[in-house]
């Protein structure tokens, strides 16, 4: 178990919502397992708009008052400046990159997954290919059922070659 679940089973036994019994653990375990999953195709649909350059795809997995926190770019707050920003950015350059999840985590409506990624950027002005490697945070709100992401943040690391 790592530090940030430590605090969170900790936070939940103090606030009496830990479950009681083992068919509520049981329980709470499968619909977390559940909601992991869906929090992890939803990590997959944004790599596509991200592969894809697809600048709506990437708005449409916001919440309406998401932001978006590009590396050495201002903060895009909200569905409009959010597709802004991207649409940007796609006109920029071209990714082709894999995402890798060290962890989700996941508790009521709200959640958080810290992933890396790592491939190669075509720069549209020079016609370049050079590699491509980050580390990112996502919080995730569930809203309507749905999970959306509610902030995301990336800063650039060392590529491995």
């Amino acid at each position: 178990m790592n530090k940030c679940s430590i605090v969170l089973s900790l936070l939940l036994v103090i606030a009496g919502c830990e479950p009681k019994n083992q068919s509520e653990k049981e329980n709470h375990e499968i619909m977390q397992k559940e909601e992991k999953q869906k929090i992890e195709a939803l990590l997959n649909r944004y790599k596509s708009a991200l592969n894809t350059s697809d600048a709506v795809l990437a708005q449409s997995l916001y919440t309406k008052d998401g932001i978006f926190m590009p590396t050495e770019a201002p903060s895009a707050i909200g569905s409009e400046n959010i597709l802004s920003s991207y649409e940007f950015i796609f006109s920029q350059i071209q990714l082709n990159i894999e995402f890798f999840i060290d962890e989700i985590e996941v508790e009521s409506d709200f959640g958080f997954a810290v992933t890396s990624s790592r491939g190669t950027t075509l720069i549209h002005a020079t016609g370049d290919t050079i590699p491509e490697a980050n580390r990112e945070l996502f919080v995730f709100e569930k809203i309507d059922e749905e999970w959306k992401i509610a902030r995301y943040m990336f800063n650039k690391t060392e590529p491995k070659k």
